[in-house]
């Protein structure tokens, strides 16, 4: 992987990113993977307050919390 990685939490509104890696336990890591958070998914990040994130994933769009969105990476 190429560039640096940045958390979701920390991507600008409007910007489309790549998932480069999910952190976590297991049980966060396979919750994140059902919600379309794999290696290599795009994501684009809607609105953002204060961290917390309104992400566009796979044709859903859903809200995640600051410190989960801290738990994915992207490039």
């Amino acid at each position: 992987m190429v560039g640096a990685q940045l958390p979701l939490s920390m991507v600008s509104e409007g910007e489309t990113v790549t998932v480069a890696r999910v952190r976590g336990s297991q049980e966060l890591r396979q919750h994140l993977a059902e919600l379309g958070f794999v290696q290599g998914a795009s994501v684009k990040v809607v609105s953002r307050v204060n961290g917390d994130v309104l992400v566009s994933v796979k044709g859903a769009t859903f809200g995640i919390g600051r410190d989960m969105a801290m738990k994915i990476a992207t490039c």
